[in-house]
């Protein structure tokens, strides 16, 4: 932040490791963390006055777990899919059904998808994140996608009950979903010029998809939701909706989060917008 170099000089740390990014600056021992933007003059710093400074351990960069949690479930899902006779011996010669491959590009097309707008069209406002967290976040991508992987392309999997009709619409609802996501995504990056921290209200731009902003204030994590919908009944696979739900609640918390967010900061902002579900939530 514009203060963090003047405030970091006058503390004297000894200790090399406690670089700026594992920091947290904040007037009360127990108090909240002061934004990247605050400037000294305004701390109203007096005599006697203490600055406390808390250890916020090993970091990591945003973009290098972002990396990480998307290359590794869609390795998980294609070994289960490339090399079935791994997992399920001399079953694995059996036909699949269209179905099976069906979902495998869909899978692979979201996490590619995201692996491209992690490199080419987000822009992090945080540096860093909490070193254990990759392991955490890697564990719950990777874990599902092995486990979604081994069901759907399982020699004994059953195709969905209403067969061509069912796959064919939830396929075409999925890719929908996906190129919904991505216009969010890339509208939100031109919200916050390069190398900035600047915050605006979102609102609806010429790309039809994100209309979505007049109802909610994180249509990304709406159109996310959706895909794992369709794909779920597309695959009709119980693990699938599994991650569908496990999804839909951590990415409700950040919406409600952000949404409170927007409203506090921006007096202005539209009432009738709700955080994730259009009406509803």
């Amino acid at each position: 932040m514009e203060a963090s170099n003047l405030i970091f000089c006058t503390l004297q740390f000894t200790e090399k490791s406690l670089y700026p990014d594992r920091q947290s600056l904040r007037l009360e021992a127990k108090g909240k963390a002061l934004s990247d933007d605050t400037v000294l003059k305004t701390l109203n710093l007096k005599k006697g006055r203490i600055l406390y400074v808390k250890d916020l351990g090993p970091q990591v960069g945003w973009k290098t777990v972002f990396l990480c949690e998307y290359f590794g479930p869609l390795m998980c899902y294609l070994i289960t899919y490339c090399r079935p006779q791994l997992l399920y011996g001399d079953k694995a010669s059996m036909p699949m059904h269209d179905v099976v491959h069906i979902a495998a590009v869909c899978w692979s097309f979201h996490y590619l998808k995201r692996l491209y707008e992690t490199v080419f069209v987000h822009r992090f406002s945080h540096a860093t994140m909490p070193f254990l967290n990759l392991f955490k976040n890697c564990g719950y991508y990777w874990g599902f996608g092995f486990y979604i992987g081994y069901y759907v392309n399982h020699p004994l999997y059953t195709p969905p009950y209403f067969g061509k009709w069912q796959i064919y619409t939830c396929l075409v609802g999925f890719f929908l979903s996906e190129i919904g996501n991505y216009s969010i995504h890339a509208a939100l990056r031109d919200l916050r010029p390069p190398g900035t921290h600047e915050r605006k209200i979102p609102f609806p731009t010429s790309n039809p998809f994100t209309f979505l902003f007049n109802y909610v204030s994180c249509p990304n994590y709406s159109y996310e939701f959706y895909s794992w919908i369709f794909f779920s009944a597309m695959t009709q696979c119980l693990p699938a909706a599994l991650f569908t739900v496990a999804g839909f609640y951590q990415m409700a918390l950040w919406a409600l989060g952000k949404h409170k967010n927007y409203k506090k900061e921006f007096p202005k902002y539209p009432k009738s917008r709700k955080a994730i579900i259009p009406y509803l939530l």
